[in-house]
């Protein structure tokens, strides 16, 4: 394997959603602006060759996108121009008006199609918001009086309408009468009537309004949804996305689609589509202001809100992820997206620019006026792209976009090259696929990075489900990293499938470039080892799993159900891990064994299965005056220092052989047996290290004071008013998590207490973790042992750490089976480390252990089915 690499297509895209943001970043070069100062543009649309705008006219202005000049105006609505949508494939232009219609336009001939009245006529008010639904055929319509509508136009709907039309006996006139439009004076008491004709309209405005008959669509009631919002419909997107620079332009077989509307209800409602019609699956309720606008890219809703913020919306999760605020109480009306880029339009005149991080990139002053519209376009040759945006000064402008080779970020979030026979052969689908999962920076505990989480989750999901899985995200905490829950459903026997849950996680620890020979976040093959952040602490090991999963579910072999269950904050103390699967635990359903592969082996060349961890007890000591910091030499020998009360104080946690020194800590400690001793000796010999030292590490009881900080300048002239120190307990079977907390607790209140200081003291436990042991002598480890020793074709050292991962005993506890832990790594991994590494040897082997692992398990059955 020394001559092992990674494919040489790779692409390597920049390591973040965000771009290194830069303090003066220019705005982008105004190409060209168009228009009339005294119309308001309240509507933009445009294909490769066109530019279409809609204002408080009733005309819509063709501009020409090469040679910037008018080509023709659309003539047929009576009122203000309020929402332009393409049917690209199709060749239309669909047009809302104030007018209470729906005019469909040939982007070819720039003749009128169809018009469609909504149901209720006029009483449906302004027309506010369009979507069209390529797939399905179908537009989609947000009406003033809050309703939501939709017409189809495939074959048989068409059909139908026209069988109805027939069926009917009555021809629709050219134009309804509108109740403001056709009405008389008051004192006429006339009713309104086509003779009122109060608007002027040209000739030519005349002829264009007229089509035949059959072009008039009346839309049915089946198809309305009433009182869909509690407010007007301002805006809507379909899911996925079909605008430019969303990524998502190709419809696949069988894609479902979903229709986001927003509304001055203060809400997003998200809703299923289908021929039929649509219904609701779920409403976001944002809380600032009416939702003036919205758009989708990938599973990320983002919704532009009355009084100046984003909502950033998770599609996936059901979950608000972020709030952006642009600028307070300024309304963003207008959102467009290029790739990794939000373009956020707002009502004084400017436009800001955000990466996916959310950082803002860029902001100027585009327009003397509100910015109304906005969409991305781009060439015929799909060489430039361009942001156009309208304004109510009359102007549209066309910014030159361009997407930089580090935004371009839908190369990494596009799972399809995942497993694609043009970048990689099959045998290296778990390095190719490695490098790709490496190259998201999924850093938890840095706040900059927790976009980056989400993107890792959603990528992960997606590679999951391509795999073969039955994957989701399960929400966390607010504003935390969500689970990937992914299945992989065996092949049922004669017995019922044994269920496995293998536990990971994919956040990394940060990686900052001081110390690392390449990149850390892309990975980089040398000597038969990949380096990179994550390759060996977690993210190798999951894919060797999902790959060895994958490869049993190909050939027909996989005999058990394999539950993937990956977190993205186990850097950071599992934050909402124990209440997510609390509450999403019958989606998991039940298991009869958990594995993990989170550690690494106790030397080079030998294989190991740990069996243990200590537990640990996290906590935070404080000691303050109560009053502010002092000058040492004003206050120096008279106040009573907390610094000194806390030196004193950590000193009563140890006594003079080095042992912890609160009562009873010891009391329970299992002692060692004479397998466990002889086991020690054998380590020793494979270690080099005393058979001593490795038991104080693993099966030994510590306490350790991490760090003592103050507050003030850290001047040495300053007394400090507060002293904070972090201590840590590790526990070992066969102590109680809670009594050694509170022991730990009672044993500083009652030490301090006796100083008789009039300093304050406070204690707090900040989050704790139980030890594990595992069986050896149950039925699943001796089938993963077996498994490493017919792949090694060595026997398998047992091992134990002296580190904790709170998941598992928890895992065990919550549903009622064994923990198996594989760590897949050697012990110069470097793990959490610069220039972490896993061999390649032992990610290829790791996933032939697993495949052995699985088809053993295959016989081993619940003892409750």
């Amino acid at each position: 394997m020394a001559n092992a690499s990674l494919p040489s297509t790779t692409v390597v895209p920049h390591p973040s959603v965000s771009r290194p943001i830069r303090s003066a970043a220019p705005p982008p070069r105004l190409l060209h602006s168009l228009g009339d100062a005294n119309k308001s543009v309240l509507s933009l649309m445009a294909n490769a060759h066109h530019i279409f705008t809609g204002g408080q006219g009733q005309d819509i202005a063709v501009w020409d996108r090469h040679t910037f000049t008018l080509k023709t105006s659309l003539r047929g609505h009576t009122g203000s121009i309020l929402a332009l949508e393409l049917a690209e494939e199709k060749g239309w232009l669909f047009s809302a008006s104030g007018d209470s219609t729906v005019r469909v336009w040939s982007t070819v001939t720039f003749l009128p199609v169809y018009i469609l009245n909504p149901y209720l006529e006029t009483g449906a008010g302004d027309l506010f918001s369009l979507a069209w639904n390529p797939a399905m055929q179908i537009i989609y319509i947000g009406c003033q009086n809050t309703s939501l509508q939709w017409q189809g136009f495939c074959k048989f709907q068409l059909d139908r309408r026209a069988e109805e039309q027939c069926g009917s006996g009555t021809s629709t006139p050219t134009r309804k009468v509108h109740k403001f439009f056709d009405s008389y004076p008051q004192y006429t008491h006339r009713p309104a009537d086509l003779q009122a004709n109060n608007f002027s309209m040209s000739p030519s405005a005349s002829q264009g309004a007229l089509v035949g008959t059959n072009s008039l669509i009346n839309i049915s009631a089946t198809n309305v949804i009433d009182s869909a919002h509690f407010g007007y419909i301002y805006c809507m997107a379909l899911l996925p996305s079909t605008r430019e620079g969303t990524g998502h332009l190709a419809q696949k077989p069988g894609q479902n689609y979903y229709l986001a509307t927003g509304s001055g209800d203060e809400t997003v409602k998200i809703w299923c589509c289908n021929p039929s019609g649509l219904n609701m699956m779920h409403s976001f309720d944002c809380q600032h202001g009416a939702v003036l606008s919205v758009v989708a890219s990938g599973e990320t809703i983002y919704a532009g809100c009355q009084d100046g913020h984003v909502k950033v919306l998770d599609f996936e999760t059901l979950t608000i992820v972020r709030s952006i605020i642009v600028q307070e109480n300024v309304d963003v009306l207008s959102l467009s997206i290029m790739q990794s880029d939000l373009y956020t339009c707002s009502a004084n005149g400017h436009i800001h620019r955000w990466s996916s991080s959310f950082d803002c990139t860029a902001s100027w002053q585009a327009h003397d006026g509100i910015v109304l519209s906005s969409v991305v376009s781009c060439s015929s040759d799909r060489k430039s792209f361009c942001l156009i945006t309208g304004a109510n000064d009359g102007f549209v402008k066309v910014w030159a976009i361009v997407p930089k080779a580090e935004d371009n970020i839908s190369q990494l979030r596009e799972v399809s090259a995942l497993i694609s026979d043009s970048d990689v052969t099959q045998g290296d689908t778990m390095t190719y696929a490695l490098s790709k999962f490496v190259s998201i920076p999924s850093v938890s505990s840095d706040p900059s990075h927790r976009e980056d989480c989400r993107q890792a989750a959603i990528w992960l999901k997606k590679g999951l489900n391509q795999l073969g899985a039955q994957s989701a995200l399960l929400p966390t905490h607010e504003a935390g990293s969500p689970l990937v829950l992914g299945t992989f459903h065996g092949t049922q026997g004669k017995h019922p499938k044994p269920r496995i849950l293998f536990y990971g996680h994919y956040d990394v620890i940060s990686a900052p470039p001081k110390g690392w020979d390449t990149d850390p976040f892309i990975v980089s093959g040398r000597n038969g080892y990949l380096y990179g952040r994550g390759v060996t602490d977690n993210k190798g090991p999951i894919m060797a799993v999902a790959c060895a999963a994958a490869e049993l579910l190909q050939n027909r072999a996989l005999g058990v159900d394999l539950v993937f269950l990956i977190e993205g904050e186990e850097e950071t103390g599992s934050t909402g891990f124990v209440d997510a699967i609390k509450e999403h635990k019958h989606l998991i359903g039940n298991i009869d064994a958990i594995l993990l592969s989170n550690s690494t082996w106790i030397s080079e060349h030998h294989p190991c299965i740990t069996y243990g961890l200590r537990g640990v007890v996290h906590s935070t000591v404080e000691i303050a005056s109560g009053v502010p910091d002092l000058h040492s030499g004003v206050e120096g020998g008279v106040a009573p220092e907390p610094m000194f009360d806390m030196i004193r104080l950590l000193a009563t946690l140890m006594c003079g052989e080095g042992k912890v020194a609160i009562p009873d800590f010891y009391n329970c400690v299992r002692h060692q047996t004479e397998a466990e001793k002889q086991l020690y000796d054998v380590l020793s010999n494979v270690t080099q290290k005393p058979a001593s030292v490795l038991s104080s590490r693993w099966s030994e009881p510590s306490l350790t004071v991490h760090n003592i900080d103050v507050s003030g300048p850290r001047n040495s002239t300053v007394i400090p008013g507060k002293i904070t120190a972090k201590v840590s307990l590790r526990i070992v079977p066969d102590q109680d998590l809670q009594t050694i907390a509170q022991s730990l607790v009672n044993h500083l209140r009652g030490s301090f207490d006796k100083f008789g200081s009039p300093n304050q003291l406070s204690v707090s436990i900040d989050r704790t973790a139980d030890w594990w042991l595992g069986n050896l002598d149950g039925p699943w480890f001796k089938a993963l042992k077996a498994a490493v020793h017919d792949e090694w074709n060595v026997e398998p050292l047992l091992i134990r750490e002296g580190g904790s991962v709170p998941s598992i005993p928890y895992l065990e506890k919550e549903f009622g089976c064994p923990a198996l832990h594989l760590p897949l790594g050697q012990s110069t991994d470097q793990a959490h480390l610069p220039n972490e590494r896993i061999s390649l040897n032992n990610l290829s082997k790791g996933k032939s252990v697993i495949k052995r692992f699985l088809s053993i398990a295959t016989n081993l059955h619940s003892p409750t089915e």
